[in-house]
């Protein structure tokens, strides 16, 4: 391959936000490995995300909501190139379309494809094999085309953000999209006031709009807490979390951007397992409870009691936290 003529590399990786960097130090060694511009399709919510990747060169929006009202416009813009490879790191039916629409020479789809995707592909990438973090899986591309994998890279740039308060600095991430993924409140206001006693950080709440009264409610059990919930962009919660030394939170997409900003997470895990989707690096830290019905990835407790969350207790995690704390400050 003639790696003096420029590549054109149509990714689509529509959702979630988690996922996004999972695929990104493979689009990383595309780029720079086949010296090839990057375009990307993703899901309009993650459009301003996926557009602070510096490996990105256009970032083409997917409507799922209103697909068919935005769909003549999104057809227009995604053909208005031709790509040597279209490369679908998805591999799900509403992605496949995409890769069916796109104008490209080679289309390749991922080992983990489903829903009928592998008939719009002409190749396919790896073997399955689902015991593995979703980063590796995702870097099955490169041995396709017979590249080599380095050690997993997240290049981003978000907004700069300013923090005029005191170290060290802790963010909270309290909620997610699953009930079954959050841990209770009350022990997030026991961890609070545990830290709060021991080291009096600057702690903040971060959150969607959705998230304000959950949020509101920790943030208001100690001084120097500053509630953020539904006040930051995603972008900018990725600048905010470049400038904190630890993250505390459940199983959601702004752990993985804390990751790609190199900031320390201890994350708690619940139904779901941080073997394949957990925070990358052996910098970050994942409690579990250890019991025999997890990970079950079930959206509603079939024990009634969200055990794998409550055995969990606050004791446990400020514990954690001093540990992580005193490492990356000393």
């Amino acid at each position: 391959m003639d790696k003096q003529l420029e590549n054109r590399i149509l990714i689509i990786k529509l959702s979630s936000l988690g996922d996004l960097f999972h695929a990104l130090p493979a689009v990383h060694e595309l780029k720079t490995q086949l010296n090839a511009s990057v375009d990307w399709v993703v899901q309009d919510e993650y459009k301003t995300v996926v557009s602070c990747f510096t490996d990105v060169d256009r970032v083409i929006s997917f409507y799922r909501r209103g697909f068919l009202r935005n769909l003549f416009e999104f057809r227009r813009e995604l053909r208005a190139r031709r790509y040597d490879y279209v490369i679908d790191m998805q591999g799900l039916f509403k992605s496949a379309l995409v890769v069916g629409m796109a104008v490209g020479d080679l289309r390749i789809g991922p080992s983990f494809h489903r829903e009928g995707a592998r008939f719009f592909y002409d190749a396919i990438a790896g073997s399955r094999n689902k015991n593995r973090h979703a980063v590796e899986e995702n870097m099955d591309v490169l041995s396709y085309f017979g590249l080599s994998a380095a050690k997993p890279v997240f290049p981003v740039k978000f907004p700069s953000m300013e923090i005029d308060r005191p170290r060290p600095r802790i963010a909270i991430l309290p909620v997610s999209r699953w009930h079954t993924k959050n841990w209770p409140s009350d022990y997030y206001v026991n961890l609070v006031k545990r830290i709060r006693q021991a080291i009096n950080p600057t702690i903040f709440i971060l959150g969607g709009p959705d998230d304000a009264d959950v949020c509101a409610k920790i943030a208001a059990c100690a001084p120097n807490v500053v509630n953020l919930a539904g006040r930051l962009t995603l972008p900018e919660t990725g600048g905010l979390l470049s400038q904190v030394d630890l993250l505390i939170g459940n199983d959601s997409g702004p752990v993985h951007m804390a990751v790609a900003v190199g900031t320390p997470t201890l994350t708690i895990y619940g139904p779901t397992d941080p073997t394949r989707t957990g925070p990358y690096g052996h910098e970050n830290r994942v409690v579990t409870a250890d019991l025999d019905c997890r990970p079950c990835f079930c959206r509603t407790c079939r024990r009634k009691d969200l055990a794998c969350l409550t055995s969990v207790t606050p004791e446990r995690i400020a514990n954690e936290a001093f540990e992580m704390l005193e490492q990356t400050l000393r």
